[in-house]
């Protein structure tokens, strides 16, 4: 993968429809670091120390240096007196977690090994530490600290006594005040730093590298974050790994006409989780033969990762039945890349990034033509809910006790009060929703509205039984909508244009398509079902407004059209009732085989405009004019607003300032 790190680095900018979140993430991730590695030779020891920075115009601020606990040279460079205690810390940090060792914010530790190391820039010999926020497989496992310039060395140095010394300037030529109190980290104007002081950060980093590949201790160089991935697994369930080992020939792949080496057979019981890899017990399996001295071999025992399998699998969904190959060209060309992917932010790193790394070898292959896998990528959120929990006893069923009152929400094993939080739904916390019991109580399209309403697709959402109930009406309203005009509509000749429209008719037909434009939007564009579903709610309730669930005053043609319109526009929601207002409304077939409707622009335009209207500078209403309403017509709607009126009595007008479009101000005292 790291022969791809810098596509994938700079691919990045392609993915504007990602989540920010996510393209950072990655960015982070893949770590481009623009640096250079500097020796450090130990004092007394045959040894060098080798360490990456990328703040090389800091150097001559360097206090101390710092190793990873498990860098090579850990152990031997620490003298008889400091033995034990660098013993002791590795061992300490070998069983802490890498995360907790460098969380922002995280305690500070590690051990004095007793050597130095001399500054090839200064002559000056610092002394070697171990510390708990080095990582080994980060740079070279060694860094050189300059306290005075980075925050974490900073506050290590304030742990340990150690000294600070700043070299780096503000470019604005502000003093340092001392003592410091956090680490200056921005780029400056080197002081202090022998023939490159009064230099800027950026050219001193450059000359100092040159310096250093001059001299022979140092030069430039680039390090990525990204490490290549080691995909094996000692599993049986994965893809069998293609290589032969020999004797003779050594590392063998496996000839192309005995592909894919299929998994055999195996006894579920002799999986015991222990033991190395399962395959390693089948000699059936893993005896063979080398397929270049045809003597004696043995097959690589262990299997791919999974994250192998879910890097390419949706390039075999656009030609399932391929058999010449992975993907039929053909097929790939007319169905990929992906348009809209949806994938938990959780695999940011993981996951999302193989499958963009897999695309781009599966290109340089031949097998596809593009560069990215998805163009679009939407990341959902959790499911997350009521959840009941005994300090002592861990959580019970949040069924039995979600409406009970909080007196009676005691443990059933100890009688001590319950612990209530909102969590994500999982079997091991008993909060989970059965949908079918949903379904049996209000219906699938009523399940289905409520858990598009509850939040957008990103977001995590709150399940609460309570508001299904808001749906399920929402619902029952469409159904009596269109049972009130099944009658009249049927046969009805459908308006073509807003021409000739009047009355409930015109209002009607602007509302509908204004609610076309809205859903088609956050369907297609945001991705909103939510607020999809909020404009046929707002819809509804304009058809009531205008009597349509008992017959009402809108023409048989216009009242077929929104019918037909709002049975296209809840198809994707509520599948089951759109087909039975379908049905109502006259359509042919089923609503779910129809094409997608397209609004008519000209019931978009807007026939008003809505003013604000402000006293002494503060909004005090609004209304709604025609755009070549006269001033003296605005201003007279305005003071007709109660509001308004009430903020002006008593009062004389003494200037008003009028904006077209937008805004009124009566200025008044």
């Amino acid at each position: 993968i790291t022969t791809y790190a810098q596509e994938l680095l700079d691919d990045l900018d392609t993915l504007t429809d990602w989540p920010a979140r996510i393209v950072t993430q990655q960015r982070n991730w893949i770590g481009k670091s623009e640096g250079a590695r500097v020796a450090f030779e130990v004092a007394e020891h045959e040894a060098v120390i080798e360490i990456f920075t990328t703040r090389l115009d800091t150097i001559h601020g360097c206090t101390y240096v710092v190793l990873a606990p498990e860098h090579p040279l850990a152990a031997k460079i620490a003298t008889a007196k400091r033995q034990s205690q660098v013993s002791a810390f590795i061992e300490k940090m070998r069983q802490t977690d890498r995360i907790e060792r460098t969380a922002v914010g995280g305690k500070k530790e590690g051990v004095f090994t007793g050597s130095y190391a001399q500054n090839p820039y200064t002559g000056e010999k610092v002394p070697v530490w171990l510390a708990n926020f080095v990582l080994a497989d980060y740079g070279t496992g060694a860094v050189m600290s300059v306290p005075a310039h980075d925050q974490r060395d900073f506050e290590f140095a304030q742990a340990y006594d150690l000294p600070i010394r700043p070299v780096i300037m503000p470019e604005t030529g502000a003093p340092w005040v001392a003592p410091l109190t956090q680490a200056f980290t921005d780029d400056g104007v080197l002081a202090d730093s022998g023939p490159f002081s009064k230099l800027s950060s950026a050219e001193a980093r450059q000359r100092m590298a040159a310096h250093a590949q001059e001299r022979g201790f140092g030069e430039a160089t680039l390090h990525w974050h990204l490490r290549d991935w080691g995909f094996s697994r000692q599993r049986y369930w994965g893809t069998p790994i293609p290589i032969i080992y020999c004797e003779k020939d050594g590392t063998v792949p496996v000839p192309e006409s005995d592909l894919p080496v299929q998994l055999p057979d195996f006894d579920a019981t002799a999986l015991t989780g222990t033991g190395g890899a399962p395959l390693a017990k089948l000699k059936a399996f893993y005896e063979t033969t080398c397929p270049k001295c045809k003597g004696p071999a043995r097959r690589e025992v262990e299997t791919m990762d999974t994250f192998v399998d879910s890097t390419w699998y949706y390039a075999r969904f656009a030609s399932p039945r391929y058999g010449e190959g992975p993907v039929d060209p053909e097929q790939a060309r007319r169905w990929l890349p992906i348009d809209i992917y949806v994938g938990g932010p959780e695999h940011a790193v993981m996951h999302l990034l193989y499958f963009r790394f897999w695309t781009k070898a599966m290109r340089d292959l031949g097998l596809i033509t593009f560069d990215e896998p998805a163009r679009r990528l939407i990341t959902q959120g959790m499911v997350n809910a009521l959840a009941f929990r005994c300090a002592e006893h861990g959580y019970v069923p949040a069924a039995e006790y979600r409406n009970k009152p909080e007196a009676e929400r005691v443990c059933p094993k100890c009688n001590k009060p319950l612990l209530a939080a909102v969590e994500k739904m999982s079997k091991s916390k008993y909060n989970g929703v059965d949908p079918m019991d949903l379904i049996d109580q209000y219906g699938a399209d009523t399940a289905r509205l409520y858990t598009l309403f509850a939040a957008p697709p990103e977001k995590d959402l709150e399940w609460s039984p309570e508001s299904v109930e808001g749906l399920y009406r929402f619902a029952g309203r469409v159904f009596r909508v269109s049972l009130a005009q099944a009658a009249r509509v049927r046969g009805a000749s459908l308006p073509r244009s807003m021409q000739g429209l009047a009355g409930a008719d015109l209002e009607v037909r602007r509302a509908v398509h204004r609610a076309l434009a809205k859903v088609t939007a956050d369907i297609a564009e945001r991705t909103h079902f939510n607020t999809a579903i909020a404009a046929l709610m707002e819809l509804v309730n304009t058809l009531h407004e205008h009597q349509m669930h008992v017959g009402g005053k809108v023409s048989p043609g216009v009242a077929a059209e929104t019918l037909q319109l709002l049975a296209q526009m809840l198809a994707p929601f509520a599948p089951h009732l759109a087909e039975e207002v379908w049905a109502a409304a006259g359509g042919k077939g089923l609503v779910g085989h129809s094409r997608w409707p397209t609004p008519d622009p000209e019931s978009l335009t807007r026939d008003t405009v809505r003013i604000a209207v402000q006293v002494n500078g503060k909004l005090r209403g609004q209304i709604e004019v025609e755009p070549s309403a006269a001033e003296s017509a605005v201003a007279a709607l305005a003071r007709q607003d109660a509001n308004v009126t009430r903020h002006l009595e008593g009062k004389s007008v003494r200037k008003q300032i009028y904006v077209p479009g937008r805004l009124i101000n009566f200025v008044a005292g």
